[in-house]
């Protein structure tokens, strides 16, 4: 530890002095030509208030609407790319359901009950199931990306970041109307209309709403059904009111309806019987569960924000969210019911946050409280033929949660600023777990199934647990000069405890009381800001972080059923590095660019071991999921004139190192090395109205695995016909795109 810190303090330091150098001699050189915007331009609000990106002591990738729309980005997926130490996939099973890491922390499991480790915010409403999560990328104004625990100003589970969904201001006094198309491989078809208008000088609406449609990058070769295709809704209504200059209100009314067909993967390695060989195409799938899926999520949400002085303002966030899924997923990937496993789950979340911020010639900052009621429910069943059973599981999580916190930057002098954050937590939960075995290899009558009684009642408790936690922040931030700022910071996060949805009382009866939250301890040195006459706009940052009783998801095959385990494993440490920001080559070509390097390690990992009884630590054997030692992203903007308009060409290739679906490393599973390689090509022509747009993806075809499901056979026995499953990222795609603005 302290030599990581002392190398990253001499590192930062003899960086600080280079680009500060820098800086001084390029002052002194004439301009070359029209300047992209720098650090000191871009303005995010990752401390609950609007600051340019440089002042702000912490890592954020910013990206702005226009930004998305060069590199073709279609939903928040695309973050992954362009995110240095970031994973933001779809999960198994559906289009819609969000995995994301950041910095090696995060959330694979998504069934209801489980807490996020990255918090998603939605014009500051927290988003708590990832359920519906996957938020297609339309009326945005940017997006926000911050790495490192949030807990001192983001609502929940921020314990290894944050990403900020901020929509677009319906700030124009003449009505509006955007209307986009696009026609791209495997049949996709997308509409998009979007626009706003003043009903009076103090009064606006404004709607959106989009239809995602796709043919199946493969096929069920069982059904004939589309695999992997895409069949969405989306829509957002608003009605912004400005009654006084000094007073701002806005409802707004979003919902996502995902009817794409259910996501069963591909079998990775051969079974027995019919359907159960490894098809060609990694797209395909002989499963016989079915085809039906359907996800819907919406919310409705109301922000007042009044300006009470030149030094207080108000802001209030009440927002309502529920969400239904109803999915399907076939884990052995044949016909035969081996593993089969329909699921519905069922949502709804009241949050209240309430804050004051303040801001006067040296101190500014923000205080607040935040509540959470919620319930996550659900039921699914464990088809499992060759045992003759069906294992129905189901139950559901109240929680309550209510935080107080505060945010103060202090300006000690006009170059030094001392950050200081805290936030007390209290969480209480209460859990009901039922899982129990019925005769015969059908539906449960938890799901629909022939009404009978249990054979063998595995797990039936209702239990109650309360958790809080203190976790603070400081920061120290110097400005080297008036574009080059560097900072160092600790923060803690935290993310509550809970129970175990799948616990099995009989296989693992220590299930019942539950899980304790986890914690991180994270420091970081940064420096950011801008060089050689503002060309070079740079963020890095170098961080270290304690990984402390690590809440970890594992499902074995085991006889009679699969052993669930959500356990505090121990412990585990990080280190790493990250690099972002553009560099203006010429006064046309801009090179945007982004370097993560992640060092992970388990110091402990206790596990309960099935055939002994006991628990033991096995912390040589797994590794940290979804933590790449390396990512990055290079793209290169061409802009220039084209029959009198505008024309942006963008090739980019973004790279991420090998990777683990889980703790327990598995050839069959784990993804190698890869990049992907894009081009887009967007030409709006000289009135402002119209825009081409033509977007090539994974242009080299990569094939690269994005998820996965171990039920292999084991040396007790071969319980689910050697089921190993991967999930792949979309082939390459070329899409045209028609869009314009009256």
């Amino acid at each position: 530890m302290n030599r990581l810190v002392k190398t990253a303090l001499l590192a930062g330091a003899a960086f600080g002095v280079m680009a500060s150098a820098a800086q001084a001699r390029a002052q002194d050189a004439p301009s070359t030509g029209e300047q992209a915007s720098s650090v000191d331009d871009i303005i995010v609000s990752a401390r609950r208030r609007d600051e340019a990106l440089k002042d702000v002591p912490v890592s954020v990738s910013a990206m702005s609407a226009e930004r998305l729309e060069q590199t073709g980005a279609t939903d928040i997926t695309a973050l992954q790319q362009q995110t240095p130490n970031a994973t933001v996939q779809v999960a198994r099973g559906s289009n819609s359901t969000l995995i994301s890491f950041i910095r090696g922390i995060g959330q694979q499991d998504p069934l209801w009950g489980f807490e996020p480790g990255v918090g998603l915010y939605v014009d500051d409403v927290y988003v708590a199931r990832p359920q519906g999560a996957v938020l297609d990328i339309f009326d945005i104004e940017r997006i926000e990306v911050l790495r490192g625990p949030q807990g001192s100003l983001y609502g929940r589970n921020t314990v290894g970041g944050a990403i900020k969904y901020v929509t677009s201001r319906l700030d124009s006094d003449m009505p509006e109307l955007t209307l986009r198309g696009a026609y791209g491989s495997y049949n996709q078809i997308d509409l998009l209309a979007q626009g706003s208008m003043p009903v009076t000088d103090k009064l606006r609406i404004g709607a959106a709403v989009a239809s995602y449609n796709r043919d199946g990058f493969g096929k069920n070769l069982n059904t004939g059904a589309e695999h992997y295709d895409k069949d969405v809704i989306a829509g957002r209504v608003s009605v912004e009111f400005q009654p006084y200059d000094n007073a701002f209100f806005r409802l707004a009314y979003d919902r996502v309806e995902d009817r794409s067909n259910p996501r069963h993967g591909h079998r990775e390695r051969p079974g027995v019987g019919p359907g159960a060989g490894v098809p060609d195409s990694v797209y395909d799938t002989y499963a016989g569960l079915g085809d039906r899926n359907k996800v819907t999520t919406e919310g409705v949400s109301l922000t007042a924000q009044v300006d009470l002085n030149d030094v207080w303002t108000f802001k209030s966030i009440t927002a309502y969210r529920t969400g239904d899924t109803d999915t399907l997923i076939d884990f052995d990937n044949t016909p035969a019911p081996t593993l089969d496993v329909p699921a519905v789950y069922g949502d709804h979340q009241f949050t209240q946050e309430l804050q004051a911020l303040f801001s006067t010639d040296r101190i500014q900052g923000v205080a607040g409280i935040f509540y959470l009621d919620g319930t996550a429910s659900g039921a699914f069943d464990t088809i499992a033929q060759n045992f003759g059973i069906v294992i129905g599981t189901a139950g559901y999580v109240e929680t309550t949660s209510v935080a107080l916190f505060t945010d103060v930057n202090l300006d000690l002098t006009d170059r030094l600023h001392l950050g200081l954050g805290a936030r007390y937590t209290i969480d209480d939960k209460t859990g009901h777990v039922f899982r129990a075995n019925y005769l015969g290899a059908t539906r449960s009558p938890l799901l629909g199934g022939t009404a009978r009684n249990p054979i063998l009642l595995r797990t039936d408790y209702t239990r109650s647990k309360s958790f809080d936690q203190f976790t603070p922040k400081v920061s120290l931030s110097y400005d080297f000069s008036d574009r080059i700022t560097g900072y160092a910071s600790y923060s803690k996060g935290y993310k509550s405890g809970g129970f175990d949805m799948r616990g099995d009382a009989i296989l693992t009866p220590d299930t019942v009381n539950g899980y304790e939250p986890e914690t991180v301890d994270s420091y970081e040195i940064g420096l950011k800001g801008s060089a050689f006459n503002r060309r070079l706009n740079f963020a890095s940052a170098i961080f270290y972080n304690e990984y402390q009783d690590q809440q970890i998801t594992t499902q074995v095959p085991a006889p009679g059923g699969i052993a669930s385990f959500v356990d505090n494993v121990g412990a585990s440490k990080f280190h790493g590095a990250e690099f972002e920001g553009s560099l203006i080559l010429t006064d046309s070509l801009t090179a945007n660019f982004a370097v993560g390097y992640l060092d992970s390690k388990f110091e402990k990992f206790i596990r309960y071991n099935l055939v002994t009884q006991q628990y033991e630590d096995i912390s040589d054997l797994v590794v940290l999921q979804n933590a790449p030692k390396w990512t990055g992203y290079l793209g290169l903007t061409w802009q220039g004139q084209l029959a009198g308009g505008a024309l942006a060409v963008t090739p980019s290739v973004s790279y991420r190192d090998d990777y683990s679906q889980f703790e327990y490393p598995n050839a069959d599973l784990d993804q190698e090395a890869f990049a992907l390689v894009d081009l887009s090509i967007v030409w709006t022509d000289p009135s402002n109205k119209w825009t081409v747009g033509l977007y090539g993806k994974n242009l080299t075809d990569e094939e690269y695995r994005v998820g996965g499901y171990n039920f292999a056979k084991t040396p007790v026995g071969d319980f689910y016909n050697d089921s190993v499953i991967g999930y792949y990222g979309p082939p390459r795609t070329v899409t045209a795109s028609l869009q314009y603005k009256f």
